[in-house]
């Protein structure tokens, strides 16, 4: 089966119409997006959008041998024009299965929100599954009996979408997974990239082919990733996109609970908000134990509270303590962690703090812990596949 992406952006394309804002201003070229529309063996054509004859002429192909035009979610704004030719365009009721004269079957699959899925299965056999935008399959199965050759949905939009077919093997290791409906909410170019490699997905330009079940170049997931930056600067969120689409994730939170502080337990609970409701939360330091064991992926967030914990252990901010054995121990422990993160076989992304860059602190405590926390980056930097810094919302790769 051959799939022919006519388009790869939101319902209203990218750049949107008169929309001033940067993403829109810097989709030109490759980076702009035609509606989402696909074209399957030159017979079956899944959404029907704005320019889709001269889409499919710009890719070598031609709209003439469409037997079948089916619609996945409503068309907000004017009506499409039929192009000549071309059958009506209408949509299966959930659950029903339409057989095409070209031999390829498909079945309606239904949605967690307005729309519908269609699982599109060759004569040859191979299977694809083609989702709305915004939208989630609904009602799945435990366990599939064989994963997709190739999914196609709103991977930055529902990321939970892959996360519930990942659930239940629906998507496999050998599954490609193809981001559409790209809007101008998602990040673009490298970071895109980034984002998308970390789900296990990537994105095609408008007029890519595809062959469905194929051979494909696997994205190489990092397996380790050091997320490090300043206050505020967006690196927990970032973290979390990394694992958003893995079905069940620990979230390692090294700070506790602190009795008292109203700040504090409101950071807390909106970090939780954020996760999605399947992640597991373990409040604990003791990381080296997690990372020596089998399990999902691990989120640890974050190492300077770790570190702050460490050293309370051995009062390393008393001069004398310090000196008489507190760093020795420290750095035995600090040393154990960093051979728990070489040697984890675990998905794991690690959080922590960038305090070098700005003013020196006033104390000896305060220096010890920015030296400390600068030798414990850079160690666990060291055995990270991918190391990330995010200043203001931006991710910046260092390594990886």
């Amino acid at each position: 089966m051959e799939l022919t992406l006519l388009g790869t952006g939101a319902p209203d394309g990218l750049p949107r119409p008169e929309c001033p804002c940067a993403a829109c201003a810097t989709a030109h070229g490759v980076r702009s997006r035609a509606a989402t529309a696909l074209l399957v063996d030159d017979a079956l054509l899944l959404d029907l959008t704005p320019g889709a004859v001269f889409a499919a002429a710009r890719a070598g192909h031609s709209l003439t041998g469409v037997r079948q035009v089916l619609l996945t979610h409503p068309h907000d704004g004017p009506a499409v024009e039929l192009p000549p030719g071309l059958p009506p365009a209408g949509r299966v009721p959930d659950g029903q299965v339409l057989t095409l004269i070209s031999g390829h079957r498909v079945r309606a699959v239904p949605m967690d929100a307005p729309g519908t899925g269609y699982e599109v299965t060759a004569p040859e056999g191979e299977r694809l599954l083609y989702l709305p935008p915004g939208a989630a399959p609904a009602g799945l199965a435990d366990r599939v009996a064989e994963p997709y050759d190739m999914v196609v949905c709103d991977v930055v939009g529902r990321p939970d979408a892959v996360a519930r077919l990942r659930a239940v093997e629906a998507v496999g290791p050998a599954t490609e997974v193809v981001a559409v409906h790209l809007d101008h909410d998602a990040p673009y170019g490298p970071a895109l990239d980034r984002r998308l490699t970390a789900a296990g997905a990537r994105a095609v330009p408008d007029g890519t082919t595809l062959p469905v079940g194929g051979y494909h170049a696997a994205p190489d997931v990092p397996r380790r990733t050091l997320i490090t930056g300043g206050a505020r600067s967006g690196k927990s969120v970032e973290a979390e996109r990394r694992l958003e689409t893995y079905p069940e994730v620990v979230y390692v939170a090294t700070g506790g609970a602190r009795d008292g502080d109203a700040d504090w337990a409101a950071r807390i609970g909106l970090h939780r908000e954020r996760r999605p409701a399947a992640w597991r939360t373990e409040e604990t330091c003791e990381l080296a134990e997690l990372l020596a064991s089998d399990g999902p992926p691990l989120l640890i967030d974050c190492l300077s509270l770790w570190l702050t914990d460490a050293m309370d252990r051995v009062d390393a901010w008393d001069d004398a303590s310090w000196a008489g054995g507190g760093r020795s121990t420290l750095r035995e422990r600090t040393g154990e962690l960093v051979a728990s993160v070489r040697g984890t076989r675990r998905t794991v992304v690690l959080v922590t703090n960038e305090t070098g860059s700005g003013v020196v602190p006033a104390s000896a405590a305060g220096r010890r812990f920015r030296d400390e926390l600068g030798r414990l980056n850079a160690s666990v930097a060291a055995e990270c596949e991918q190391v990330l810094l995010v200043v203001a919302g931006q991710s910046l790769p260092l390594r990886g």
